[in-house]
């Protein structure tokens, strides 16, 4: 079990859960703070104007809510605001949003009764996962909309996704003997208020980015022993002059997979102890930039990753609804923590640099279709008939085009912020839009790196050094091969890629 509420979640806490299957229970502390916080506001707020409790929400703030109307009022806003339309957002990302929610609970600065936190907990564990559209957020008090549709089914409405299937909640509530939360003073606003969808979507981002980055290295260092690169441009010595801790890393990493390899060159043996007397050199003195300066050109996106990392940690241990019931100070503050300008300036600096990573991998993919580039390959690594035979001609097509794609979504939205709610929500975040084209941008990037793989597979056995490639390398090979044998007649490869880009998402790489 791992206990909510009792520490900090890390981004280790959310893999175990979502990918291990873990169970989750709730720290009895965390909850007795809630139940404070949740008595305190009941007395705090009579006789006293509190927005969202007995006030309309948005502009219409300035409208006092009779008493009789207040808990009518908290299930108002949930059904009004569940207006998303678009595909459902994926189980998994919904599931991630779902912890975040129930971890900016327990902080016990909502004020709301903690039966919500039980109910979460019991969805979280059962795998019954909310409806919630994609389209719909704006990322400034939050996400409004989303969230919404997650609440509307604690209140024992709207759709659920169990066990494969669309069903209405009520029907997966009786089958699971659970029992809708009921509204009081501030469940309805506090439950749509907050940043916990994009940030929930945002920290799956930051998962699946490691794993590919780490999936690119390798690529890059296989591709390094197919062109029998030099291995001065990932030494110790070039790159730690260089004070960037991703590039220091990423050499690092290249380091360690290459350190027995038999395809990697010392420049020493052919450049400097050897008189050299033509005027014009066959050997080519440097790499391709797409093979020489991986450091270089990795190590901002792994930079990039890892302080996303720390930004999104940060947002799902943080309180980001509105107002925030101080039990503890004996006050409320209104504000405005729900605004999601931090999720979406990461998620915007992750889609910019994946891209980028995408389009190392279709240059690197370039170079070994281009035998006028690598001068060892035949055309499209064609293992058939030149001329009858296409080789990984038309799988080009197709990773060129999904990285146009990436280039085009990576676009911030950050800065395309649109006024709306007759002007209150007058500077808005796009957070959830950018967490969400930030997934589309990293699903893409595996469908190409997939292609390039491919094309290394077939390199590698058209060039017959298999056994001279490092151990990570004649690893990964065999693996792969696995999946999709060496080939020389034609034949469709779209269940091929698929296949390979499920492996590598599927497959945790660590170095």
């Amino acid at each position: 079990m791992i206990k909510i509420g009792e520490h900090p979640l890390s981004l280790a806490d959310f893999y175990n859960i979502l990918y291990n299957k873990q169970k989750i229970e709730i720290d009895p502390k965390a909850l007795k703070k809630v139940k404070n916080n949740f008595d305190f506001l009941n007395n705090f707020s009579k006789n006293k104007v509190i927005y969202g409790i007995n006030t309309g929400l948005g502009p219409m703030a300035q409208y006092r809510i009779d008493d009789k109307d207040c808990i009518q009022l908290q299930y108002n806003a949930i059904r009004s605001h569940s207006s998303g339309i678009g595909n459902p957002i994926p189980d998994i990302y919904v599931k991630s949003a779902m912890i975040a929610r129930l971890n900016n609970f327990l902080n016990a600065y909502s004020g709301i009764h903690p039966e919500v936190m039980e109910l979460l907990k019991d969805l979280i564990n059962k795998d019954i996962f909310p409806v919630i559209p994609e389209h719909g957020g704006v990322g400034a008090s939050g996400d409004l909309v989303q969230l919404a549709h997650l609440a509307l089914v604690l209140i024992g409405e709207g759709e659920v996704s169990y066990q494969g299937k669309i069903l209405p909640t009520k029907t997966v509530f009786a089958k699971n003997n659970l029992h809708p939360v009921k509204m009081h003073k501030r469940e309805g606003l506090s439950l749509i208020n907050g940043t916990s969808v994009m940030a929930g979507i945002g920290l799956i981002n930051i998962i699946s980015a490691k794993n590919l980055l780490n999936w690119t290295i390798l690529a890059s260092a296989m591709i390094n022993e197919i062109a029998g690169s030099f291995d001065d441009h990932f030494s110790k010595e070039l790159n730690n002059v260089k004070l960037h801790a991703g590039q220091k890393k990423v050499s690092e990493i290249i380091r360690i997979i290459l350190k027995d390899s038999k395809s990697i060159r010392k420049r020493e043996d052919h450049f400097f102890n050897n008189h050299i007397n033509e005027n014009v050199l066959k050997e080519k003195v440097q790499e391709y930039y797409s093979l020489r300066c991986i450091p270089q050109i990795l190590g901002p996106i792994m930079d990039t990753i890892d302080n996303a990392e720390k930004i999104l940690i940060n947002e799902v241990n943080s309180v980001s609804d509105n107002p925030i019931i101080d039990s503890d100070n004996n006050n409320v503050f209104h504000g405005g923590n729900f605004h999601g300008d931090y999720v979406s300036l990461e998620m915007d600096k992750l889609k910019i640099t994946i891209t980028k990573l995408s389009m190392l991998c279709e240059r690197q993919l370039n170079y070994l279709l281009n035998d006028k580039l690598n001068n060892k390959l035949p055309p499209f690594i064609n293992l058939g008939k030149l001329g009858l035979n296409f080789g990984m001609q038309g799988i080009q097509f197709t990773a060129t085009s999904t990285v146009a794609e990436n280039q085009t979504l990576s676009f911030p939205m950050y800065i395309h912020s649109i006024p709306n709610n007759n002007d209150n929500q007058d500077i808005v975040s796009m957070g959830t839009n950018a967490s969400l084209i930030t997934k589309q941008i990293i699903e893409n990037s595996y469908q190409v790196i997939a292609i390039e793989l491919i094309a290394i597979l077939q390199a590698i056995d058209y060039l017959g050094i298999e056994s001279k490639l490092s151990a990570y390398s004649r690893t990964t090979f065999t693996d792969l091969r696995k999946i999709i044998p060496k080939f020389k007649e034609d034949f469709p490869l779209y269940n091929e890629i698929e296949k390979v880009k499920n492996y590598l998402i599927g497959y945790k790489l660590e170095f």
